[in-house]
């Protein structure tokens, strides 16, 4: 149902230095948008691995990990498959016009946050 790790979501003190760090260990800049205010999208300048998508913490946000997302091909399926499955806290799928994505949360036993992601192209 759910394979391979499409990103993770880190908020952190200073999205820009650590946008340095992830340079510095041999990522690469994707792509830069307005989601959160300000976010960078980093992966691996060679081989596989996830990719990173982190923005400065905000407000009562603490830095750590958001979220982890998994991409899948087909989120209307995925997505009914939890709620079948009893899955905590199911939001979506619905659109995310500044990622270009479709996306639906939910949440393990502890109540930490998983997505799984669908491109809209």
């Amino acid at each position: 149902m759910i394979g391979e790790i499409d990103h993770i979501e880190l908020e952190v003190s200073d999205a820009s230095e650590t946008a340095e760090f992830l340079e510095k260990i041999g990522y690469e800049q994707h792509r830069q948008t307005e989601h959160h205010g300000e976010s960078y999208e980093y992966v691996p300048s060679e081989g596989d691995g996830p990719l990173f998508e982190i923005h400065t913490v905000s407000g009562e946000e603490t830095p750590g990990i958001n979220h982890i997302a998994f991409a899948v091909d087909d989120i209307e399926a995925v997505s009914q498959r939890l709620e079948e499955a009893d899955v905590d806290s199911i939001v979506g799928p619905y659109d995310v016009d500044k990622t270009g994505r479709t996306i639906t949360n939910f949440r393990d036993p502890d109540g930490h946050r998983f997505q799984v992601v669908s491109d809209d192209d």
